[in-house]
């Protein structure tokens, strides 16, 4: 899989609609996964969106998810940069770039869905997202 680079935006509890919006928009195929998806069924948010992607028969890829309890959604904070593939070298040498002299948000480390993932504000306010898919066993 090639790294790619594409818009990850957030919701304020609507992105189900959102996204679907998009692929009525662009087409193309959208996968959504809820937190309930991810071992949190029981949770006030399960059926919010965890993850959701857009691929168009263009080539576009699109992103997007519910932010998560605690976390503040309003205009001008609802979106990253995402980065994702599987070759981790490359990945995490943008990492190391993107993160030095920034904030990490969250550490590039493996998650509950099993994957390696971070976020971080780069020095110049830029929010990135970099995940490193990881072969399943």
């Amino acid at each position: 899989m090639a790294s790619r680079l594409n818009p990850y935006l957030s919701f304020d509890g609507d992105a189900r609609q959102a996204m679907g919006f998009y692929k009525d928009v662009f087409g193309g195929t959208l996968a959504l996964h809820s937190y309930g998806d991810y071992g949190q069924a029981d949770a006030p948010n399960a059926d919010k969106v965890m993850h959701a992607m857009l691929e168009t028969p263009t080539g576009f890829t699109l992103m997007g998810s519910d932010a998560p309890p605690g976390v503040e959604h309003s205009a001008g904070n609802n979106f990253s940069v995402s980065l994702s593939g599987d070759d981790e070298s490359e990945l995490r040498g943008y990492w190391e770039k993107l993160s030095e002299r920034g904030t990490v948000n969250v550490p590039l480390e493996k998650q509950m869905w099993g994957d390696v993932f971070g976020m971080c504000v780069d020095r110049f306010g830029v929010p990135w997202m970099v995940n490193v898919v990881q072969p399943k066993s």
